[in-house]
């Protein structure tokens, strides 16, 4: 038995192991002979049954061979990829990491990350509170109180500045985000 990091190559079947070759070969030549033997016993006969019986053992030929071969290349394609994931288990695939530590770490989150993510959540918070009240305000019809409408608003654009000063740019500079909004 052989375990997944073992560094033998299993490319080759050992002397006992699975091999295609050994089980498809005699069933093959079977069907090849019994191909040949209905096909000279039809031309001597010159019988039509003879050709009957040699065009049904054309067909289990053919499909024995359709089977063989894809059986043969779906397990050239299974053998590929175990190949593959043993390679990214043993850590010499493509996808294994650089310093072959194990886990790889892509990006760690500082405490400015968290405590920006936390004011940004505050300030989408202020903003759907303001939403709520202009839509109070908005649903009294005329005697709606226009001052606390605009001071919603006004609370809604300061916040909605501030916290996009707060987000970075993707370069990790920690600027801003810049851009052209496309409406």
């Amino acid at each position: 038995m052989q375990s997944l990091g073992s560094s033998k190559s299993s490319a080759k079947p050992a002397r006992g192991g699975f091999s295609m070759f050994r089980i498809s070969g005699p069933g093959l030549m079977v069907l090849v002979t019994a191909f040949v033997v209905a096909v000279i016993f039809a031309a001597n006969q010159n019988d039509v049954v003879g050709w009957v019986v040699a065009v049904i053992a054309l067909f289990w030929l053919l499909l024995a061979c359709f089977v063989v071969f894809s059986i043969q290349k779906a397990a050239k394609k299974a053998g590929a990829k175990l190949t593959e994931a043993q390679n990214a288990f043993t850590g010499r695939g493509a996808y294994a990491p650089a310093d072959q530590g194990g886990t790889r770490v892509v990006a760690e989150r500082s405490e400015a990350d968290e405590v920006r993510d936390l004011k940004l959540d505050h300030s989408f918070k202020i903003v759907q509170v303001q939403v709520r009240v202009v839509n109070d305000e908005r649903a009294k019809g005329a005697a709606a109180n226009q001052d606390t409408i605009m001071r919603a608003l006004e609370t809604i654009e300061i916040t909605a500045t501030n916290a996009r000063d707060m987000i970075k740019s993707s370069g990790g500079s920690g600027d801003p985000v810049t851009g052209t909004i496309i409406d």
